[in-house]
């Protein structure tokens, strides 16, 4: 009876340790997804927001950050010297504006002139005021931007750039710049080291 007993709990034992025993061989099945469909470094099994925008600052869980539109964006429009003619070459500069606009249907725009330190303020007021105005028009004529959501506003060569009298000064400070605000919010794109380059473009 006792021989009995001890080769029972062999026999027991060893079949607790081949079942607890795994070759090598023996494939595994994989419980998670670790693929990353949208490429935004956050694993399947993670993800909660799988159209994040390429480049957006994201959560642990792959949702992309959003922040409020507040953009300033200069047009690189060069008027001729006392005009506020727009050539046509420089229309694609007014449609990344309206671009923008389309885009984010809440956005609104307010579009200032600005003027370099030549001639009288009064003069100066009236052409910022022209050439903004003139902006504006081209948004909402050409590009189907409603007028009730475009601003403009001349300020003369009050907000300068350069304040010193060279022609380099004069240059930059003729400008025209669209500042975008609206309840629209739009990705919060991570910094990196290309950053500035793609601002440049």
């Amino acid at each position: 009876m006792r021989t009995l007993i001890i080769l029972l709990s062999f026999a027991i034992l060893g079949g607790c340790s081949m079942r607890d025993t795994v070759s090598m061989d023996t494939p595994t099945k994989q419980v998670h997804d670790l693929n990353d469909i949208d490429h935004d470094g956050v694993i399947v099994a993670r993800e909660r927001c799988t159209e994040t925008e390429l480049g957006a600052t994201i959560d642990n869980y792959g949702c992309g950050k959003i922040k409020p539109i507040n953009e300033r964006q200069e047009l690189k429009i060069l008027f001729a010297n006392d005009s506020y003619y727009i050539d046509p070459v420089y229309y694609t500069q007014v449609e990344i504006i309206a671009t923008f606009m389309q885009k984010f249907p809440n956005t609104q725009a307010v579009i200032e002139g600005h003027c370099s330190k030549t001639g009288t303020h009064e003069h100066n007021q009236e052409l910022s005021q022209n050439r903004a105005n003139a902006v504006s028009a081209l948004l909402s004529e050409r590009f189907d931007i409603e007028s009730s959501r475009l601003s403009a506003v001349g300020y003369s060569f009050d907000r300068p750039i350069d304040p010193t009298h060279t022609a380099a000064a004069h240059k930059v400070n003729r400008r025209v710049i669209a500042e975008l605000t609206g309840d629209d919010t739009t990705a919060d794109m991570k910094w990196h080291i290309y950053t500035v380059d793609e601002v440049v473009k």
